[in-house]
């Protein structure tokens, strides 16, 4: 299921829009202010943000400043080109103006997923290592490594942000998709096979573990 963070300060279209996503089987991450909002992603991956301008604490412009390689859905008031264009610029991916069509919203919300799933079929590199997104083989120092699928699907979600901390629950969430009964104990095997095949091409370590939190690239 796609993850929703939800950015908006006004209670009555913030339940409008959450009841709306939930009819669609997204799971959906409330944030009132722009502060909450970074607090979240400190600590969640998320698909898609929808996020109000006009928000308590930090505002939309510069949360959109920060955000990188998550698509983000303007919802605003605001209806000028000048605006639009500018918000597109600073790297928002859509724009729609208060008040909208919910269907609207909920096509826009597809799209921008659809956009960013293919994105995610291109090879993805970091450091040494090439992680091929068509045949689901990781290149290391010039040499093949063959995934299982599992394998493939927690490097690729791991090599999309290499800076980032992939938290356990949303590893284990989105392996659950494919795999019945993946818990923790399942992650865990599975990252120590894929650091067992890296193991075989070199000694550098590529995977850290974040205690109590989850797995990322080291640095």
């Amino acid at each position: 299921m796609k993850k929703i963070l939800l950015v908006e300060d006004n209670k009555e279209i913030h339940d409008l829009i959450k009841n709306a996503l939930e009819k669609e089987r997204y799971i959906v991450k409330n944030a009132y202010s722009g502060t909450e909002a970074l607090i979240i992603l400190e600590k969640e991956n998320v698909d898609i943000i929808l996020l109000d301008l006009m928000l308590p604490g930090i505002n939309g412009e510069e949360i959109i400043k920060k955000i990188k390689s998550i698509p983000i859905i303007v919802i605003s008031a605001k209806v000028s080109n000048e605006d639009k264009i500018n918000l597109l610029l600073i790297g928002a991916n859509d724009y729609i103006t208060k008040p909208f069509d919910m269907d609207e919203l909920l096509a826009r919300v597809k799209v921008q997923l659809r956009i960013n799933n293919t994105s995610k079929n291109n090879d993805l590199k970091y450091k040494e290592m090439t992680l091929n997104c068509m045949n689901h083989t990781l290149i290391l120092n010039d040499q093949k490594i063959s995934l299982t699928k599992t394998e493939y699907n927690i490097l690729q979600e791991l090599l999309l942000e290499p800076n980032r901390v992939v938290t356990k629950s949303r590893l284990i969430e989105l392996m659950s998709n494919d795999t019945l009964n993946f818990d923790e104990n399942s992650l865990k095997v599975h990252i120590s096979n894929i650091r067992k095949k890296i193991k075989q091409v070199t000694d550098k370590e590529y995977i850290e573990s974040v205690w109590g939190i989850g797995f990322k690239m080291v640095d």
